[in-house]
């Protein structure tokens, strides 16, 4: 392990003498300084793991760095609870939760915060926006700094905590939905100082000026913790050849010097008064002893700050490893060129020397770099001693010459998360049928909501049943729908075969979404549903055309009922694709049917909200229109008129038996009408019989246009039509 040391440059007055006596002081002081006994310096995991323990050490943060942080107050979770369905439907209860929160980054001032992630997904991009719902307030650590006004609120204005001094976040009302209704663990993005810093700039603000900086190499950024000076740096002098000097002013660090002696034969063997000549010894440490491979486990810059490893080895006798943890962000190159270098000083230090100098060289002390004249390399003093008149000197061989700041490497394939924009919600309000499984004894509408940005989630969502005189919460959106526009006009088609002729294309809202193919199976399993304008289509093909663009072919048509609005299509209508999971269900009274619904959709991107407009037409309890509608004239001038009801409880026709009703009872309204003809009954059965005598009394002559509905529980189908003639 290395170690910070003292070297003296000399004093203004004394001499050699004068320079040992300094050396002395110098050592003193880097005792009381470094507090060598005890001292424990910073590691990569506290920086990687968030905490909320009492009495977890805060690092003072340098330069830019990643850390999780602490959480040094909090409030409850709060539980906000929503009900939904009612009459005919069971009522679900639904929670979510919320917390507030504080979170400390740096035990010294900082500049700001840019990304934060949440349990390692982007929670607030570079460009400062959020991910999810949440107030935050960010406070840069000043000695002046007053007490965030939610803590004053919960714990009274006498004791409320400033945190002077810590750099710390707060989040209020942080929505959980996103994180399982749990607090994530958080990382932020903390720029402390502007630019690099320097590793002497470090040890000078962390010794409070009694280190000075010299010319020292510079890091992205480092978290400086431990409970000393000397065990905040004692990493970095690890893997960084460091001196300290007492220049009679103050201590100076340097990265290693040059050298500043060549100490000759002649020099070497002094003795004191009256004692023979001192004996030169130079030794080699078995090789065994020194590592073959280092490893520096580092922050790389390129991977999000992620914990990085880089690796310098070479061939020898042994098997051992060293492993330093450099709680700095770096490249991989310099992290690789670090590991390299202290690998070279590992093996350079195998050879050691034991000197005996004149008392004149007591100006060689603790941490200059010499040369040994008849010796190679260069030689670093380790241990000082002035006795007798004797100058004596224990030497270290250190790596000649400078070793390059950056080397080959790979930093290995970067694992990030997209910084996508929220941006504003687009907002579909659909008043559709129901998939049949349960028939819906109050009006659905549904709210389909995306965004333009692929980084759109979700909004909270508003409800007015009064033209926008009151608003009542409704929950939030569900799933981004895949959602667009038509950009060519669908045309006409049937609604009981495959359409294999009709195409569309459709442009969808971002880049993000996309369609595929189903199988004819999948279709008839209710697979690629998708509104266009006021009709349902199923869509077996789906070409991708590039921008976005998609060309929809082999249709099913008029799907759920919506055989009424296969003509009449225009280019730019709306697209969504209704999948259960994408579709906010919202509940307007019955009474509202013949009336409008505004919805109001807030995003995180949204400067106003969207909205959405709609006048209910109850689909949702509307029975479909019957089908098979028939007319047959008798010998005697009868007409028959027959049909097949259908069912809003089911879509699927059953073998040997007829699908369930679905309402309280089973009425028809059967409506004639021609040339100066007009007659409406209301039946039970699926029949009725236009007897010629009642056709006279009528006066009906010409065509007859003959329409059915059904007259649901709520709300009666749209009519089926024919027309006979004459």
């Amino acid at each position: 392990m290395a170690t910070l040391v003292l070297t003296v440059a000399g004093t203004a007055v004394g001499g050699p003498v004068g320079a040992a006596i300094g050396a002395m002081i110098g050592q003193q002081v880097d005792s009381r300084l470094f507090a060598p006994k005890g001292r424990h310096g910073p590691r990569l995991g506290e920086l990687s793991v968030q905490t909320s323990s009492y009495g977890t050490p805060i690092p003072k943060l340098f330069g830019k760095m990643r850390v999780a942080g602490t959480v040094i107050w909090s409030t409850d979770l709060q539980e906000t609870r929503s009900t939904s369905g009612g009459k005919g439907r069971p009522k679900t209860t639904s929670y979510s939760y919320s917390a507030s929160f504080a979170v400390a980054l740096s035990a010294r001032a900082i500049r700001g915060v840019g990304r934060i992630w949440a349990d390692g997904k982007l929670l607030r991009g570079a460009g400062g926006e959020f991910k999810s719902e949440t107030a935050y307030r960010l406070y840069l650590g000043s000695e002046d700094q007053v007490a965030d006004p939610l803590i004053v609120a919960a714990e009274g204005e006498s004791q409320a905590p400033a945190f002077r001094g810590i750099a710390y976040a707060m989040f209020e009302d942080f929505q959980l939905a996103d994180y399982g209704n749990r607090i994530p663990s958080l990382s932020f993005e903390v720029e402390a100082d502007e630019g690099p810093v320097t590793i002497g700039t470090i040890a000078e603000v962390l010794s409070g000026g009694a280190v000075t900086s010299g010319a020292t190499p510079s890091l992205i950024g480092y978290a400086a913790g431990g409970d000393s000076v000397r065990g905040a740096i004692e990493a970095l002098g690890q893997v960084v050849p460091l001196t300290i000097s007492d220049d009679g002013v103050s201590l100076v660090l340097r990265a290693q010097a040059e050298p500043t002696a060549t100490i000759s034969e002649a020099e070497a063997g002094a003795s004191g008064p009256g004692e023979s000549g001192g004996r030169s010894e130079f030794a080699q440490r078995d090789s065994s002893r020194i590592p073959a491979e280092v490893s520096v486990a580092y922050h790389d810059v390129t991977r999000d700050y992620q914990v990085g490893l880089q690796r310098a080895t070479r061939h020898g006798p042994t098997a051992r490893t060293e492993r330093l943890q450099l709680p700095a962000v770096l490249g991989a190159g310099a992290a690789k060129a670090i590991a390299e270098r202290r690998l070279a000083a590992l093996w350079a230090s195998r050879a050691t020397a034991k000197l005996h100098l004149p008392w004149r060289r007591a100006d060689i002390v603790p941490g200059m770099v010499v040369r040994i004249e008849g010796r190679t390399g260069l030689w670093k003093i380790e241990r000082w001693t002035v006795d007798r008149m004797v100058t004596s000197l224990e030497l270290v061989r250190v790596q000649a010459g400078p070793m390059p700041d950056t080397a080959e490497a790979s930093e290995g394939r970067p694992i990030g998360h997209a910084d996508l924009l929220h941006g504003p919600t687009t907002l579909r309000l659909l008043d559709l049928p129901l998939s049949g499984v349960e028939a819906s004894e109050r009006p659905h509408l549904l709210a389909a909501a995306a965004g333009v940005e692929a980084g759109w989630r979700r909004a909270a969502l508003m409800t007015s049943y009064d033209g926008g005189a009151t608003w009542q919460e409704a929950g939030p959106t569900a799933a981004p729908a895949v959602m667009g526009t038509a950009v060519t006009t669908l045309g006409s088609g049937g609604a009981a075969l495959f359409d294999g002729v009709t195409s569309v294309e459709v442009e969808l809202l971002n880049d993000a979404m996309w369609l595929e193919s189903r199988s004819d199976d999948a279709l008839v399993g209710g697979d690629n549903l998708a509104l266009i304008g006021d009709e349902l289509i199923q869509f077996g093909l789906a070409e991708p055309l590039g921008n976005r663009r998609f060309r929809l072919s082999r249709l099913l048509r008029g799907r759920r009922g919506t055989e009424w609005a296969v003509t009449g299509h225009l280019a730019g209508e709306p697209f969504v694709l209704i999948e259960a999971a994408s579709l906010a269900v919202i509940e307007p009274p019955l009474a509202l049917i013949g009336g409008e619904a505004r919805l109001l959709a807030s995003g995180l991107g949204d400067t106003e909200p969207a909205e959405g407009t709609v006048v209910v037409s109850g689909e949702a309890v509307r029975p479909p229109s019957p089908v098979h509608v028939t007319a047959e004239r008798s010998a005697n001038g009868d007409l028959a008129i027959s049909w097949v009801r259908r069912s809003r409880a089911g879509w699927t026709w059953l073998s040997g038996t007829d699908t369930p009703l679905g309402e309280e009872s089973e009425v028809y309204e059967v409506s004639l009408s021609g040339s100066g003809l007009t007659r409406t009954v209301t039946i039970s059965a699926s029949s009725f019989i236009y007897s010629a005598a009642t056709q006279a009394a009528d006066g009906a002559v010409g065509d007859i246009t003959i329409g059915v509905r059904q007259l649901g529980t709520f709300a009666p189908s749209r009519p089926a039509q024919i027309v006979v003639p004459a």
